[in-house]
């Protein structure tokens, strides 16, 4: 008989990239997480990684359970939220911080399923940038999950009481005026676009060093016409005329008219999503949240895939 806590440790361990990883992440030793992979391999009587001397693959067959493991823990948990529910004769309520543009195209792909909606978990949303909600993280706070995104290595902090589960990356976009006629595809350079009116972050933020940096790396020196820490507010005012911008991809899920959205080789930026959970409270309605989410989010494939993984 397979155990369910294996299959929820080779989840983990393909999620999280390797098995010290996934091992801080579920709260074991790498040895023993180790061990739950050398047993699940015992039990199902199939090789699940391949191994090398400082690296690990997962297998066709690791990646085979992995999809199907999904399933039948979502299953398990749904079975225990329910049965909860039924004892507690009330719904579950789930306390979700998350920042605007992946509200904008999360919730509302989540709320209309139907698999969400037999769930029975009373969603309150907090919508606010990440600053924010990690605020109602600490101690006596009012979230239970707080979804935060990362430009580069800092700017956030959380308390050591909150695990840290990464979710995907959502790529940054340069967004130009259609009104200066370059067409979408356009094969257009950095230097090409140095000079240009560009729309960009207030100083002094994280996110905008990072982005300064990357210019500057690229040799582009954009002459600014606006501070706009906005998504939304950039990509009209570029529709407008005003100038380019780099928009990430989700906040661009419903397309402004009159922008051009072009890949210039040169800039390569991302923002890493999160999602910031309280240890000891990682309950199985979390669970079944973060598995729905996952769906949502391969469908504009930001959720995570299965690849090489390290020790």
């Amino acid at each position: 008989m397979v155990n369910p806590i294996h299959l929820r440790t080779l989840l983990e361990v393909i999620r999280s990239g390797s098995f010290a990883a996934a091992a801080n992440r579920l709260g074991y030793t790498a040895s023993a997480v180790s061990q739950q992979m050398s047993a699940l391999e015992r039990d199902s009587g199939v090789r699940l990684f391949e191994r090398a001397a400082r690296s690990i693959a997962p297998t066709e067959a690791a990646v085979v359970m992995a999809r199907h493991a999904a399933k039948v823990l979502t299953d398990l948990d749904a079975l225990m939220a329910a049965t909860t529910r039924t004892e507690q004769g009330t719904s579950q309520e789930l306390r979700l911080g998350i920042f605007p543009s992946l509200a904008t195209y999360a919730l509302p792909r989540l709320l209309r399923a139907p698999e969400w909606r037999d769930l029975g978990i009373n969603l309150k949303v907090y919508v606010a940038e990440p600053s924010q909600t990690i605020q109602g993280l600490r101690s006596g706070g009012e979230l239970d999950v707080a979804l935060v995104y990362q430009v580069g290595q800092g700017g956030l902090a959380w308390p050591s009481s909150v695990s840290r589960q990464w979710i995907g990356d959502d790529n940054f976009r340069v967004v130009l005026p259609e009104s200066w006629g370059i067409r979408p595809g356009s094969e257009v350079t950095a230097a090409q676009l140095s000079d240009m009116p560009w729309i960009v972050h207030h100083p002094g933020t994280s996110d905008a060093a990072v982005i300064e940096r990357l210019f500057a790396s690229c040799n582009l020196h954009p002459r600014v016409v606006s501070y706009c820490d906005d998504f939304n507010a950039c990509l009209e005012m570029a529709s407008a005329g005003l100038g380019a911008s780099l928009v990430p991809e989700l906040a661009m899920v419903h397309k402004t008219e009159g922008v051009v959205v072009l890949d210039v080789p040169e800039i390569r930026l991302a923002r890493s999503i999160f999602a910031l959970l309280i240890n000891d409270k990682q309950t199985a309605r979390v669970r079944l949240f973060m598995d729905r989410l996952a769906d949502v989010l391969r469908e504009q494939s930001i959720a995570p895939r299965h690849g090489p993984l390290k020790r």
